[in-house]
């Protein structure tokens, strides 16, 4: 089963508009953790993310997409970064988000990534063809 764990830095809910980047401490310690999920061989991908004041939002009304940079003054909960795991069971990756040497006030939201076979037929033949996009994508990454 796959799990993405999603990092809601806090420090983005108190200052939205900051610049915030870790110091070494806490990247030393996020390496260490993130040794362990690769040691583990649970660990599939990871990445941090810029700032939302370096982002866009795409909003879609009408028909029409509208783009607006950020910062977002009216956000609350923004991604920081994320890993994917594979493991055997929600259980053992809320065991993992347990481990993440995050800071106070940070929060970590564990979702199950969806496999084509959680869907019914009708949406599996729809998306026929999505699984060998997806490992070509991945191909390309590497």
């Amino acid at each position: 089963m796959r799990f993405m764990m999603l990092m809601i830095p806090g420090v983005y809910q108190q200052q939205p508009g900051v610049e915030f980047r870790p110091d070494a401490k806490a990247v030393e310690n996020m390496m260490k953790y993130n040794e362990a999920l690769q040691k583990a061989g649970v660990l599939l991908a990871l990445d941090g993310l810029h700032p939302p004041a370096a982002g866009a939002r795409v909003t879609y009304k009408g028909g029409k997409a509208q783009v607006t940079d950020g910062p977002f003054a009216e956000a609350k909960e923004v991604l920081g970064g994320y890993w994917v795991i594979d493991v055997e069971s929600r259980d053992e990756a809320l065991e993992w988000a347990r481990r993440i040497p995050a800071e106070e006030n940070d929060m970590v939201e564990v979702r199950q990534v969806f496999e084509m076979a959680d869907f019914p037929a009708d949406v599996q033949k729809a998306a026929e063809g999505f699984e060998e996009m997806h490992k070509e994508a991945h191909k390309k990454k590497k």
